[in-house]
């Protein structure tokens, strides 16, 4: 990790502390360590079960999409780059640092570059389209519940489609209409060659626009012909993300709420991550939160409560990717290891 890296990282576990701290400050005490004291911590633990075999599926596919090229990749190795990714999609905005990091944990255990990045290429296309399909089912479950507790929320919802949506689309016009693509985004950079104040801005933004939409599009055509693999990748995926949702429905049941809609808890968690995306804090520090403590507030109505089931989601979720992260950056690949000896 960077100089930067390490401070931005402190900066978000600092931040994360005044939040609680904040969460808990209108909170009784007593009432709090009564609620800690009576939680049922088997479900605790399998609510972060849940997260490591999210985490796990995830490192299966990347297994699966590297083993083309490496035959006997190290389950261990595959592991060892959602977790990284895990770390530096918490202290970057919008998560942009987390396909980076993948990239260089893969190059890290003996995968070149190219073949780590059209892999990751793949495994970004079929995540984006796959919590598309997800969000949309969840939409269509959950959204008159949203719309009804708060507006604001149901419209960050919509926007929050809207983006995923857009970003499916483009992916798609790329794989069956690549002539036709350059040609509109070279009309959507015009404005930039207009109003570009710095010389050579336009032509290198150009540049760089054109060399991903290429390299997306070669991959396409290995996607196109490889469609058991994608269909593999697809359900993997669609069980990694269900394993991810469900985790605040343990936590419900750990804090001893009864009568709990598994369907509809796990529906509202994925709203929440959707408008969650949405912030630009690392993390969306605060409106994570927030958004849970608004939305989960009908099935939790004691305050103290309320507030211990968020601090331990955002840990499992959060807190528990990041230093598990940690751990995976300092410690060697198996690769690695193997060419030293």
């Amino acid at each position: 990790m960077s100089r930067k890296n390490k401070l931005v990282l402190c900066a978000m576990l600092f931040l994360g502390v005044i939040i609680f701290w904040f969460s808990v400050r209108g909170v009784s005490f007593r009432s709090l360590m009564g609620d800690i004291s009576n939680l049922k911590w088997q479900w605790i633990v399998v609510a972060l079960l849940c997260m490591c075999i999210s985490l796990f599926f995830e490192a299966i596919i990347v297994k699966k999409l590297i083993r083309q090229q490496i035959p006997h990749y190290h389950i261990l190795d595959a592991l060892r780059v959602p977790l990284v990714e895990q770390l530096f999609n918490g202290i970057t905005p919008f998560s942009t640092g987390g396909q980076p990091a993948q990239l260089i944990a893969l190059m890290q255990s003996g995968v070149d570059a190219g073949r780590a990045t059209s892999s990751m290429l793949m495994k970004f296309i079929i995540y984006q389209a796959m919590i598309v399909v997800n969000f949309i089912i969840c939409l269509l479950i959950g959204f008159h519940y949203i719309a009804d507790k708060i507006h604001l929320m149901a419209w960050l919802l919509v926007f929050g489609f809207l983006i995923h949506f857009m970003v499916i689309i483009s992916l798609i016009m790329i794989m069956f209409w690549y002539d036709f693509t350059k040609k509109i985004v070279k009309i959507v950079l015009l404005p930039v060659k207009k109003f570009s104040r710095k010389e050579g801005r336009y032509e290198q933004l150009e540049e760089t626009v054109n060399e991903k939409i290429d390299s997306f599009y070669q991959e396409s055509l290995s996607l196109k012909a490889n469609k058991r693999i994608i269909l593999e990748m697809c359900l993997l995926t669609l069980v990694q993300l269900f394993f991810y949702y469900i985790i605040p429905y343990f936590i419900l049941v750990a804090l001893g709420e009864s009568g709990v809609n598994i369907i509809l808890v796990t529906t509202l968690n994925v709203l929440i991550v959707m408008v969650v995306s949405l912030f630009p804090v690392p993390g969306g520090a605060g409106g994570a939160e927030y958004s849970f403590s608004v939305v989960f507030s009908t099935f939790i109505t004691q305050n103290s409560k309320l507030v211990l089931a968020m601090i331990i989601w955002r840990i499992i979720t959060y807190y528990f990717g990041m230093f598990s992260g940690m751990v995976a950056l300092v410690i060697k690949p198996i690769a690695t290891k193997l060419k030293s000896k």
